[in-house]
């Protein structure tokens, strides 16, 4: 890991949301001097998020109802990379989505329709509406031929009452039921970082992406050559550091932290 300062150039921010910005519906520690001094450094910036279950413009007014003011344009999800992932390999397609709003309605945008009898696609995401039902569902469809897609890679995620499951471990009983693994598009796959960097219109070499999960956020990074900084208020804790290959360039108790780190990188 680096000491110091970050080098001063610095032109583009990746930023990951559930434990760095919030757990569930509470804001965490620092969030809201990190926010006011993104607005103030005038540094583009983007919330890169696995999550799939709310639309950007949702994102926004959850922030707003927690105190912090972004605009949707600063939103960028998982179900909004599936969906144009999904546009780009089958353009006008179904699937069979067990998922949230945000989800359906990207599918939606992107020229999809949902199907239940002989979708192309089935398309899992974070939904508390998961049911023995769905599973079968997903397990026959996949079983007769449709593609297995996961919105993301996470097996669990940061919540106010502790850990919860999240897309990885939903998607795992359909892959074992069918032996079809599926393909999952958020982080850390190349695809959605790209993406990210296109957004803001920025070089990997002058970006940053600050994550609090290694096995997404900070793998992301390091493979597709962005600095990474973990903060621990979300899943990682310091202590897992060592069970993992790889190390992140900066390590944050929060992400209040973040502009001392960058006060001479804008």
């Amino acid at each position: 890991m680096k000491t110091g300062l970050i080098p001063q150039t610095k032109t583009g921010l990746l930023c990951d949301m559930d434990g760095v910005i919030y757990h569930g519906n509470t804001i965490l520690p620092g969030t809201q001097a990190f926010v006011d001094w993104l607005r103030a450094s005038g540094i583009p910036f983007l919330f890169l998020t696995n999550s799939s279950e709310r639309s950007p413009r949702e994102l926004s007014e959850k922030l707003h109802r927690m105190g912090v003011d972004i605009d949707e344009s600063h939103f960028y999800t998982s179900a909004m990379a599936t969906a144009a992932f999904l546009a780009s390999q089958t353009p006008g397609g179904s699937a069979y989505v067990i998922g949230q709003p945000g989800l359906i309605n990207a599918l939606y945008q992107a020229g999809y329709s949902t199907n239940d009898v002989n979708p192309d696609y089935v398309v899992v995401g974070e939904t508390p509406m998961y049911t023995y039902e769905t599973i079968k569902r997903a397990v026959s469809l996949v079983s007769k031929g449709a593609k297995l897609i996961g919105t993301n890679p996470d097996l669990t995620g940061p919540a106010e009452d502790g850990i919860i499951p999240a897309c990885g471990a939903l998607v795992a009983p359909i892959e074992l039921a069918t032996g079809v693994k599926a393909y999952f598009v958020g982080k850390p796959n190349p695809l959605m970082m790209r993406t990210g960097l296109s957004l803001l219109g920025c070089a990997r070499e002058h970006a940053l992406i600050v994550g609090d999960r290694m096995d997404t956020d900070i793998i992301a990074g390091i493979e597709a050559g962005i600095e990474t900084v973990l903060v621990l208020s979300g899943v990682t804790r310091r202590a897992d550091l060592a069970r993992f290959g790889f190390s992140p360039d900066y390590v944050l108790d929060h992400v209040g932290h973040l502009p001392e780190l960058l006060a001479h990188a804008v």
